[in-house]
């Protein structure tokens, strides 16, 4: 019998990476396609191809991956790039974006309403986060603060020392008046929660006049009629500002207490008036109170404190990079991850055929070494962007400006003052 002929139909392999890319082909390639309206990223990811195929040496051996495959990496590598800046910038921002406005995201990270190019912008910084911070520790000494402070009445009754504040308050919020017919603003806000009593009085709270000089303090309150604010008695002493608010605050308690021979204790809301009321005492007294509130909800209705802003580096409104936006330091970074990326799929490849028989011998591919190449070179490129990226944080550059001008004093201190002969 005749030995038979063969006739090969081909004797390449069936994917060859080609020496370029084309530019119709990649947007229908890409596997999020986040780009694809860049005619800039569709003229990058088509030139790397070519950089792909002569860095694996394309024109000595076969490569075998597609034009998709390259085109792929390329998005990845953008994507990759976007996501450490953002990081970078997630950092920067994070503190002054606090209960600012968030936004909405589709799919691919893209802003669909919110604020626009956040990312792209230099924020202005401000003390919001610690201002909010210390506005409650501001409530507790009677400040401003996120949640509002009430004020309710009661009646006093001969011979009746005790009196349930919780009750008085809460029946008020139910009903929506006070016991004067009032409408209160605390209205169905308390319902089963415990208020928080700030003060008690009997008389219109007021800061004390004439706080300097012997008109003040524990006996008698001056008036502005003769001498103004300080009396002939004042003496003046340097000392800090929060030691006069203390003694301001000491000096009304007092009035309040002290001088109208009036006290009270709280317990458990509980009013306990000292001495017993009679015939004498003052009809009605004030209690200045605050509701707890959901640390989640805002605390007044039509008051934005910032609940529903920004809590987190992922309520950050910072949407994928534009392609545009990226400068050649960022682009040469990006085709350096993009061919770390090809390497890593081309050593896929070539590990599901390691050894390769062929006549009386056998090949055997770089899969392997070609997945431990890309991965190093993937985390080392991570690294050093990252790297980069720490030294250009604000507090980084504030630290760099400062050592600058110290250097700059020492090498002015240097330079001989020329004495003007004229």
């Amino acid at each position: 019998m005749a030995v038979p002929t063969l006739t090969p139909a081909s004797t390449l392999s069936a994917i060859v990476l080609p020496s370029a890319g084309n530019l119709s082909d990649v947007a229908v390639a890409l596997p999020f396609g986040i780009y694809s309206d860049s005619p800039a990223f569709i003229s990058g990811a088509a030139d790397q191809v070519a950089y792909v195929y002569k860095k694996l040496g394309g024109d000595i051996l076969d490569i075998e991956l597609t034009t998709g495959n390259v085109y792929a990496a390329y998005e990845e590598a953008v994507l990759e790039y976007s996501y450490l800046v953002n990081l970078h910038q997630a950092t920067n921002a994070l503190p002054s974006m606090l209960g600012k406005s968030t936004g909405s995201f589709d799919q691919d990270g893209e802003i669909v309403s919110g604020a626009l190019n956040v990312a792209l912008k230099y924020p202005k910084y401000s003390l919001d986060y610690f201002r909010n911070y210390g506005k409650a520790f501001a409530l507790e000494g009677g400040l401003s603060s996120n949640d509002p402070i009430y004020s309710a009445s009661l009646s006093t009754v001969v011979d009746v020392q005790d009196y349930d504040l919780q009750n008085i308050i809460e029946s008020a919020s139910i009903s929506g008046i006070d016991v004067n017919g009032n409408n209160v603003p605390y209205a169905g806000k308390v319902g089963s929660k415990k208020v928080v009593i700030r003060r008690v009085f009997y008389k219109t709270p007021q800061s004390m006049w004439r706080f300097f000089g012997y008109y003040g303090g524990l006996n008698t309150i001056g008036n502005m009629s003769s001498y103004g604010q300080y009396a002939d008695d004042s003496t003046f002493e340097v000392i800090p500002t929060w030691q006069n608010k203390l003694q301001a605050m000491a000096y009304e308690t007092a009035i309040y207490t002290r001088n109208s021979h009036y006290s009270f204790e709280i317990k458990n809301n509980m009013l306990r008036l000292f001495p017993v009321p009679n015939i004498a005492t003052p009809q009605k007294f004030w209690v200045e109170f605050t509701i707890p509130s959901d640390p989640w909800t805002e605390s007044e209705e039509g008051v934005d404190t910032g609940v529903n802003g920004v809590n987190n580096m992922n309520t950050l409104p910072f949407a994928n990079i534009p392609y545009e936006s990226i400068n050649s330091i960022g682009k040469q970074w990006i085709r350096r991850y993009a061919l770390a990326v090809c390497k890593e799929i081309l050593g896929h490849v070539r590990s599901k055929f390691n050894i390769i028989p062929i006549p009386g011998e056998s090949v055997q591919l770089n899969g392997t070494a070609l997945l431990t190449e890309a991965a190093a070179e993937k985390k080392e490129l991570r690294d050093e962007l990252k790297t980069i990226l720490a030294e250009m944080t604000y507090p980084k550059i504030i630290e760099q400006q400062g050592t600058l001008s110290d250097n700059l004093q020492k090498v002015g201190q240097k330079i001989p003052s020329l004495v003007f002969v004229g």
